[in-house]
């Protein structure tokens, strides 16, 4: 198969199963772009565009599900945002920018083979000054590395019992797009412009995430998918953190 024919295959799996979870899939695209040795300069910008569509198709599908939860959301959302636009401004250097997001693809493989079962107790209330430091660090960390951050919140509202599954892929669905659009936007002040690749990869990704949202918001699991897209993320990992 053509080196792009297996790239766009490779981003539309990686979006469907993302999506299917609630999630962008910044941290998936970074490391498929990796593997296909894409710059690094057009890796952060790309992985953005690529979130927006798909975390918000996949957040209308919970959202019409009835799984999506404000007063949970907006804290979070409140300092994850301007932190994001200030992240996506501080430059990096290539060993750090590699160990920081080899970092978050260990995450992504532990939440893409980590299945939580659902229990019946009402979830806790998101403490407020908790809130607003995690959706901070979350934030900042999302921008400098062109990440939306859900990979990292959704554990974290799982683990604190602060929502349940399908509110949690709800909420970092939505958290995703709004820290995508405020990391990209200081992007695009800095004088990005997306190319014609990029456009093609966003429509691939775009149909995965409508068809992920849609499988994930039904209670739809592919496990085989899930394994492999690990297989692949964590062989991503190994390259940025060794080479």
């Amino acid at each position: 198969m053509d080196s792009q024919l297996l790239l766009l295959f490779a981003l539309g799996v990686v979006a469907f199963l993302y999506a299917s979870v609630g999630h962008g899939g910044a941290s998936g695209y970074l490391a498929v772009l990796a593997l296909f040795g894409t710059r690094p300069e057009l890796m952060k910008s790309s992985a953005l565009i690529l979130n927006l569509f798909v975390s918000m198709s996949s957040f209308v599908q919970f959202y019409r599900g009835g799984h999506f939860r404000w007063e949970k959301f907006w804290p979070f959302a409140a300092a994850s945002i301007p932190m994001a636009f200030v992240g996506a401004g501080i430059p990096l250097n290539p060993g750090l920018y590699k160990q920081l997001l080899g970092f978050c693809l260990l995450l992504a493989i532990a939440r893409i083979l980590w299945r939580p079962k659902e229990t019946e107790d009402e979830p806790k209330p998101v403490p407020l000054a908790a809130g607003l430091a995690v959706g901070a660090v979350i934030g900042l960390l999302s921008g400098m590395l062109g990440i939306g951050g859900g990979i990292i919140l959704s554990p974290v509202l799982l683990l604190m019992h602060w929502a349940r599954l399908k509110e949690t892929a709800a909420i970092s669905a939505i958290f995703i797009f709004v820290n995508s659009v405020s990391g990209l936007s200081k992007l695009l002040m800095k004088g990005y412009v997306p190319d014609e690749q990029t456009l093609t990869w966003l429509a691939v990704a775009f149909v995965g995430g409508l068809l992920g949202g849609y499988a994930g918001a039904r209670k739809f699991t592919v496990p085989v998918l899930r394994y492999a897209l690990a297989l692949g993320l964590f062989v991503a990992t190994l390259k940025l953190l060794f080479t």
